[in-house]
């Protein structure tokens, strides 16, 4: 168990102004999505995780969008809005926050755009910091491919420097280990180095991490601690937010497997931040779980199936299907290709067969839509079967209907039921009906016209075929429909 960090008072600071126009996005960076959630809503978590007296989160490009997402998130402290105006880099950023930032001991800086960094992150940073007497510290991991990113170089937990890789040697260029923008301050000497900071790169921004370079010149002690961040780092680029959702599902996955959730595929199965599980339940390649799923103990899901926003009770099975916006009871089926929409409700033991699509609908305990069929706002009893082909015909071009069937109810294959329209208990419908009335309890409903036979249809037919090809041409009987 790692010991506790001491009490002192902290400022979080998170950096959310940027436009990340390698994005090529008119969404502001740090809102882009990462396994169902927005990346700045997992850098809010890990900058709580410390517990900070005070959060400020520093806004410019999208302000107003960015500001509504975070107050949505309903987080235990209230957040500082800090406009950074003009944006001039991520030191011009921090120091617009001084003034909410107050008496604070400590400062803690965040990225929007790095959602891989964690709660648990974020403690260590502190504690190596704390422990050290570092006058800032930078929370440091390596990538597979670090181009492009300024070279850690440090003896152990201090920093000797980060070189820009511009400017670096051979040596210093096969160093995989880069910075990151999560740092550790004492407020002080923060506030006393970031004015000497200057604009002097191609951007002519004023930089963070050059404040490290101003705090080693007056010889204070800065330290790094390396995380494992999964070899990816931030939102710099769509390749960027593939390379992180790639990470992110990996470390939820795995929070799966640990609770006894089984994967067929990891690889190919796809499961949003707020997704539940229950134990035993086994979940088949190319799926995917997203937005509040809940999904119960012993199912089975997949494969090819996708589960937005539902409620997937124990004991349940969903192949090939789309469930969106919808509760399956106990031991309810899906599938294969349906299509279950927002409002449908399958109670205990309920199905949804091959190629039936229910929308805004409950169906009883029990009860079977077995295949072929459209069910929409509808509600139909226990114990009840409904044929194949079967069609609730609820929109009159201007306005929904509701259809009600009872409880141990028979309807029977290629049914319409136009509703408004009630089939009481215990009724049936004959194949092939067009319903428009209500049927009482017990009844059988059918409506078909009296079916008529004609014998030696098909000889008569030929011989007139036969008859109008002799014919010559120009006076052939021409008869029957266009083509």
């Amino acid at each position: 168990m790692s010991s506790p960090i001491p009490s002192r008072s902290l400022a979080a600071v998170v950096l959310a102004a940027g436009q990340g126009k390698r994005m090529r996005s008119a969404r502001p960076k740090v809102l882009h999505e990462v396994c169902g959630r927005p990346s700045l809503w997992y850098v809010v978590r890990a900058a709580v995780a410390a517990r900070p007296s005070v959060l400020a989160v520093v806004v410019g490009h999208g302000r107003d969008q960015v500001v509504e997402a975070v107050r949505s998130w309903r987080l235990p402290l209230e957040p500082r809005f800090v406009d950074q105006g003009q944006p001039l880099g991520t030191a011009h950023a921090v120091q617009a926050a001084r003034e909410a930032v107050g008496e604070a001991e400590e400062v803690l800086v965040l990225a929007g755009d790095d959602p891989l960094v964690t709660g648990d992150h974020v403690r260590a940073l502190l504690r190596v910091h704390r422990r050290t007497g570092a006058a800032a510290t930078v929370l440091t991991t390596e990538l597979d491919d670090p181009r492009g990113f300024g070279r850690v170089v440090r003896e152990g937990d201090e920093l000797v420097g980060i070189v820009e890789e511009a400017d670096a040697s051979p040596e210093v260029l096969a160093i995989r280990e880069v910075s990151t923008l999560v740092y550790a301050f004492r407020r002080e000497d923060l506030f006393r180095a970031l004015p000497r900071v200057r604009p002097n790169n191609r951007q002519r921004e004023y930089y963070l991490p050059d404040v490290l370079r101003v705090l080693k010149a007056e010889g204070e002690r800065v330290a790094a601690v390396p995380v494992d961040l999964g070899g990816a780092l931030g939102l710099n680029s769509r390749g960027g937010l593939a390379a992180v959702a790639r990470v992110m599902r990996e470390r939820i996955i795995r929070r799966h497997l640990e609770a006894g959730v089984t994967f067929v595929d990891p690889a190919t199965t796809y499961v949003d931040e707020g997704v539940r599980i229950g134990p035993d339940t086994v979940v088949l390649p190319m799926t995917l779980l997203e937005g509040t799923t809940r999904i119960g103990a012993r199912c089975r899901v997949g494969p090819a199936t996708r589960v937005v926003d539902s409620v997937v009770g124990d004991d349940c099975e969903v192949t090939f299907s789309v469930v969106r916006g919808s509760r399956l009871g106990r031991g309810a089926t899906v599938g294969p290709f349906a299509s279950l929409r927002p409002g449908t409700v399958l109670e205990e033991g309920a199905k949804a067969g091959t190629f039936v699509e229910i929308k805004a609908s409950r169906v009883g305990r029990g009860s079977k839509v077995p295949h072929l069929s459209y069910i929409g706002d509808a509600r139909i009893g226990r114990d009840t079967n409904i044929g194949a082909a079967t069609v609730t015909v609820n929109y009159d071009g201007f306005e929904k209907h509701r259809t009600v069937i009872g409880d141990e109810v028979h309807i029977g294959s290629d049914t319409m039921l136009v509703a408004p329209v009630r089939v009481g208990r215990r009724a049936w419908t004959g194949a092939g009906s067009v319903i428009t009335r209500d049927v009482p309890p017990g009844a059988l409903a059918l409506e078909r016209s009296e079916q008529k036979v004609i014998l030696g249809y098909d000889e008569r037919k030929r011989a007139e075929r036969a008859a109008g090809q002799g014919a010559p041409k120009g006076r052939r009987r021409r008869g029957g429909r266009g083509g």
